[in-house]
């Protein structure tokens, strides 16, 4: 009877002393900051751990080791990560890495930390023995056999390379990440959910002592990663208006596989969110349309002959305010590169289906169906979206003297939030109407200027549309006449008199 309830006693013990148990877990780290000073923390101590109820809580370590030196990075509390459940020491396993990391469970348990690589396994081979006739039969037959399994692989393989439509292949591999020093770095955590779209979500992250953006796709949408991360690393293509790439990585296996594209991050968010909280000044105004046109202009233009390195043009083919982003100075950054197509000499522009990108912000030969697929037809659609968003930006400023709006999208005023298809084709297509430009925006004379602007980059006519660069250009100009800022003009711009007296824009230009 003793043994029976000693036996029970030890298994209600070994239960309540489990790390899944509540009673038992992390709830202080020992805390270490090296970078102190910048972040205005404190050097070191405890820190105590706080999260979900439902998440486990972890401490953790990073250092750096030069020549057998270490130094010292971080340590504190670790958010629930399943590479550290019921680990009770702080051991990194890496075999050589940048960053050291290793993560534990238990009070203290990062006060000490060590660096031990998995040592692969050694087979100790028995003896040979001696030659059997089981040893003969293997031997012979082995050639057929290997010449077996190479028919069965070479058939695999073939079949793998060529799946189905519309299958989705997540045993091929799409290319190995780009080579970026910061690929591989720990620890980069996620820490709030900032945006959700068509391909995915964008996390905003902190890797080291930096924040980024991260943002995640599905591996449904492998097709649209690649694509975007392609994109970014076409030659040439860095520039400060358009969103700086860092790396891209895969998270997970199978069916749970994430695919993350991780670039620098904007605290100011998108332009839509900005000017939904947020009325601007006539100075905001053309300095985010001028830096956000230079920046589609770059991203339009032809370098293919450019002695530094070729640039080709490229079609962003979904630009909207949601994808223009803005830096704390209120400079444009064009992000979003998952639908964009590359046109270089001698190769084939890849996936050019014709309506794709946001509805709203479809040009009227998109909505009808009838573009041409060549690269000025993909570039005079940028345009067209490109007047959308100009007037989104004229509607909430307060140059004028009549009043400002509530935020609204395009053509939000005339079919709703969410209109259909055929609804954008009656208004756009067939009654070839546009959003509305006030009547006290043509008394600002910079205003009134930018409403010609508009109006000619949505105009129902491709051809007629200016380009990105001309576009440019012409917000600089305006910009000059009113004494908002000191940019120089192109010598193919006419020149501007006062705003007393006629005034004429830069001629028009085909977007090429």
């Amino acid at each position: 009877m003793f043994a029976r309830w000693l036996t029970l006693a030890l298994i209600r013990g070994s239960l309540l002393a489990g790390p899944g148990h509540a009673e038992v877990g992390t709830r202080e780290c020992v805390y270490y900051n090296d970078n102190w000073r910048a972040e205005r923390t404190n050097q070191s101590g405890y820190e105590r751990c706080e999260g979900e109820k439902d998440k486990r809580q972890h401490c953790y370590a990073s250092w750096l080791n030069s020549s057998g030196t270490i130094h010292l990075v971080k340590k504190g509390c670790w958010l629930d990560d399943f590479n550290c459940y019921d680990r009770h020491e702080c051991v990194a396993t890496e075999e050589s890495p940048q960053v050291f990391f290793c993560c534990c469970e238990g009070n203290y348990c990062n006060e000490r930390f060590t660096h031990l690589p998995e040592a692969p396994a050694v087979k100790i081979q028995p003896p040979p023995a001696g030659p059997s006739l089981l040893g003969v039969l293997v031997y012979s037959l082995l050639p057929l056999v290997v010449l077996c399994l190479a028919l069965v692989l070479a058939c695999w393989t073939y079949h793998q390379r060529k799946p189905p439509y519309g299958h989705v292949d997540i045993i091929q591999d799409a290319g190995p990440p780009p080579p970026s020093p910061l690929v591989g770095l720990k620890p980069l955590q996620l820490l709030e959910l900032k945006a959700r779209g068509r391909f995915g979500c964008v996390w905003k992250a902190q890797l080291l002592s930096e924040y980024v953006a991260v943002k995640i796709f599905p591996i449904q949408d492998k097709q649209s990663w690649q694509n975007e991360r392609d994109i970014y690393l076409t030659e040439g293509l860095r520039h400060e208006n358009l969103l700086h790439y860092i790396s891209a990585e895969k998270r997970g296996t199978n069916l749970q596989m994430e695919l993350w594209l991780i670039t620098e991050f904007h605290e100011r968010g998108s332009l839509t969110d900005y000017l939904k909280g947020n009325v601007v000044n006539w100075a905001e105004l053309c300095h985010i349309a001028e830096s956000m046109a230079r920046g589609l202009a770059y991203l339009h233009e032809d370098l293919s002959y450019r002695l530094e390195g070729p640039k080709p043009a490229i079609a962003h083919r979904d630009f909207k305010s949601k994808n223009v982003l803005l830096r704390t100075d209120l400079t444009a950054v064009i992000a979003d590169f998952g639908l964009a197509v590359r046109f270089e000499p001698g190769k084939p522009p890849g996936d050019t289906h014709g309506q794709v990108g946001t509805r709203r912000y479809m040009a009227p030969e998109v909505l009808e169906g009838a573009i041409n697929f060549h690269r000025d037809a993909f570039l005079r659609i940028d345009m067209y979206a490109l007047g959308l968003v100009l007037w989104e930006l004229m509607s909430r400023c307060t140059a004028a003297d009549g009043p400002v709006d509530e935020y609204l999208l395009p053509f939000e005023e005339e079919i709703g939030q969410h209109p259909s298809l055929e609804d954008l084709q009656d208004v756009v297509v067939h009654k070839k109407m546009r959003p509305i430009l006030k009547d006290c925006w043509l008394k600002h004379p910079g205003l009134a200027q930018m409403c010609e602007t508009v109006e000619e980059c949505w105009d129902h006519d491709a051809e007629a549309r200016l380009s990105a660069g001309c576009v440019e250009e012409r917000i600089a100009t305006i910009a000059k006449a009113t004494n908002t800022t000191n940019t120089s003009t192109s010598e193919c711009l006419v020149s501007m008199v006062t705003s007393d007296s006629d005034s004429e824009l830069p001629p028009k230009e085909s977007s090429t």
